[in-house]
């Protein structure tokens, strides 16, 4: 098994051998089977000599007919496929597919008003990308203005993604730490020690001459995110992995790249490493001689029999460059005392324990990610920790630090199992469409027709009459309404018995710059209802739910789509942008702040950060008594 330093969070890149012909490709030749000689019966009578000569002059005049018409067939075949290898789409084929794909976000996309005031950016104005596409010299190039378009958005929901599968890693992980690119995972089964003897902390300062600053600034387009600080390490991370359905030039590495390296002695060396090289290269998608039925869209439209499932939606599972992104283990060391309870099992939807400090016992919770595989069987696990912890601790850290989130009433069920009185929850702006019109009126009609419960009834009534006024006075999008109940205020989690069992002991929750969508929501919720301290980093800024549609007829490509923007209880004032009950860009800012991404915490397992973080919640404990 390849061995991964530190953490093997996301694994050791895996060759794929080329393909093999198939028996049953084999057996598929052209009359294969069939005998070009027949054996005659030939009698012993030189008149049968002389019949089953002539036959067998016939059979072989059409033995070396059927090879001439085999022969054509086998080059006009050749030259065909020559012609469809080296052909690309048309002029005519990119501008629809540029229009497919605008039109798409004419329909769905929920923060083009924001986006166009805070970013100036009109993702309507099709005029100066009719022009880029007609520049375009081949299909990747048209890829790239496609890519280009939805970043300018930014926009951690909305990405254009290619059809391909192709990767290619360096075998090390690479992040930014004090403003610096570090190694902070290298793959020792494919670069040993003993021959590429550069360790975790040492700084990249260039790769095959360009450095490292020119690199992230070209990469940003390609995994844009909603705040810079994010993009920024995403883009540090694609010096050293490069997908092809992120960025269309990914096959054009060479075997080798010449990495410079200073380690922290202040020695540069520069090293030849090896691409590793997996997947289905893409060269062109084209020609397609006529539009394609697009059926991959149309069945992704058949299958969203459920609107509310999209708009229940938040999350970023695009993100794989960071280190620990969505794992169930944090990504810094626990104390040395630390009491392991949950995340040694495979069934295990968080890692929790409690430790020790100053005389407290504090307990820890580790939310991975707001996407468990049961939503029921996670519930009920976080009730029995937090009932645990009810009992047995003096104060709670909840941890979700690089969460890419998931279900957005799964989050606000987490709340209301955090806060132990009545709480007011987020609401959304939802873009409003003629689906949804229809979508919600029906829902409500089959709620009222079963006698639903009347938070049923009433969450229906509520979200139809929003989307039908919306759509019918021409707005873009509806007001501010709740997702997930018919009312912004929402009582704690309770028992059959209706005792409140959400925690009610001082807790902090700590944040990051990929605690993102639904992890934008939930510490939101938190700060609005002033629970607890919010700690470490201002959050992702990925303030919407969304959902990937199939692109065009022709470049077969995926997008997301943000389909409705969270609006906080009041406007947030930063230094960023002017006042705004948005999450989207904005993120959440936390209350005590402490930045990880530091080389001493890279190289001490963020003890620095852990003793910091939990030196907030005994203040908060101690100031509680």
């Amino acid at each position: 098994m390849a061995s991964f330093s530190p953490a093997t969070a996301r694994g050791a890149p895996v060759d794929n051998p080329a393909p093999q012909p198939t028996s049953r490709a084999r057996a598929a030749s052209p009359r294969q089977g069939r005998g070009f000689f027949t054996r005659s019966r030939m009698s012993g009578s030189s008149g049968g000599r002389a019949v089953a000569y002539q036959a067998a002059m016939v059979s072989l005049g059409n033995r070396r007919i059927i090879l001439w018409v085999m022969l054509y067939r086998f080059i006009l075949g050749s030259l065909v496929s020559t012609m469809i290898c080296s052909g690309q789409l048309t002029p005519d084929q990119k501008q629809f597919d540029m229009q497919s794909l605008a039109s798409i976000y004419a329909k769905r996309y929920g923060p083009a008003e924001w986006k166009r005031n805070v970013f100036q950016f009109d993702v309507l104005s099709l005029s100066p990308w009719v022009g880029k596409v007609a520049a375009t010299a081949n299909d990747l190039d048209f890829y790239d203005v496609l890519i280009d378009y939805v970043a300018s958005l930014n926009d951690t929901h909305d990405h254009y993604l290619l059809p391909s599968t192709f990767s290619a890693s360096l075998n090390i992980s690479l992040d930014v730490y004090d403003g610096k690119v570090l190694i902070d995972g290298i793959n020792r089964t494919r670069l040993p020690a003993g021959q590429f003897p550069f360790q975790i902390g040492d700084e990249v300062v260039s790769v095959d001459g360009k450095p490292v600053a020119d690199l992230i600034a070209g990469f940003s387009k390609y995994v844009i995110q909603a705040n810079p600080r994010s993009t920024k390490r995403m883009a540090a991370a694609m010096i050293a992995v490069r997908r092809q359905s992120q960025y269309p030039y990914a096959p054009q590495v060479g075997d080798n790249a010449a990495v410079v390296v200073q380690n922290t002695a202040g020695l540069v060396s520069t090293y030849s490493l090896p691409w590793t090289k997996a997947g289905i290269p893409l060269s062109q998608i084209g020609p397609v001689a006529s539009p394609q039925s697009n059926a991959k869209a149309s069945a992704r439209a058949a299958e969203a029999v459920d609107p509310a499932a999209d708009l229940e939606t938040s999350g970023d599972f695009n993100s794989t460059g960071v280190l620990g992104y969505g794992s169930l283990t944090p990504v810094f060391s626990l104390p040395t005392d630390f009491k392991q309870r949950l995340g040694g099992s495979i069934f295990d939807e968080f890692y929790s324990g409690t430790f020790q400090s100053q005389g407290l016992t504090l307990g820890y919770i580790r939310i991975p990610s707001y996407l468990p595989s049961s939503t029921t069987l996670a519930l009920t696990q976080f009730e029995q920790e937090i009932a645990f912890m009810q009992s047995n601790t003096d104060g709670l850290i909840v941890d979700e630090m690089r969460n890419p989130g998931g279900n957005l009433c799964y989050g606000e069920e987490i709340v209301a199992r955090l806060i132990p009185t009545q709480f007011r929850s987020l609401g959304y702006e939802i873009r409003a469409t003629w689906d949804y019109v229809n979508f919600f009126y029906s829902r409500l009609l089959s709620a009222q027709l079963s006698n639903s419960p009347p938070d049923v009834i009433g969450r229906y009534q509520m979200l139809s009459d929003a989307m039908s006024s919306a759509y019918t006075t021409g707005r873009a999008r509806t007001d501010s309404v709740p997702l997930c109940t018919s009312s912004f205020d929402r009582p704690p989690a309770a028992d059959k018995n209706g005792a409140v069992i959400a925690y009610s002991k001082p807790l902090i929750m700590l944040i990051d710059e990929f605690s993102a969508s639904t992890a934008d929501s939930v510490p939101a919720m938190l700060q609005d209802n002033k629970r607890g301290q919010l700690v470490g980093w201002r959050t992702n800024g990925a303030g919407g739910s969304n959902s990937s549609w199939q692109v065009g007829s022709f470049s077969e490509g995926t997008t997301g789509v943000t389909l409705a923007l969270m609006t906080r209880k009041d406007p947030v004032v930063t230094d960023e942008y002017a006042a705004s009950q948005y999450v989207e860009n904005v993120g959440v800012r936390p209350d005590v702040a402490i930045d990880y991404m530091t080389r001493d915490n890279l190289l001490q397992g963020g003890r620095g950060f852990f003793s910091a973080a939990t030196d907030a919640l005994v203040k908060q404990v101690q100031g509680s008594r």
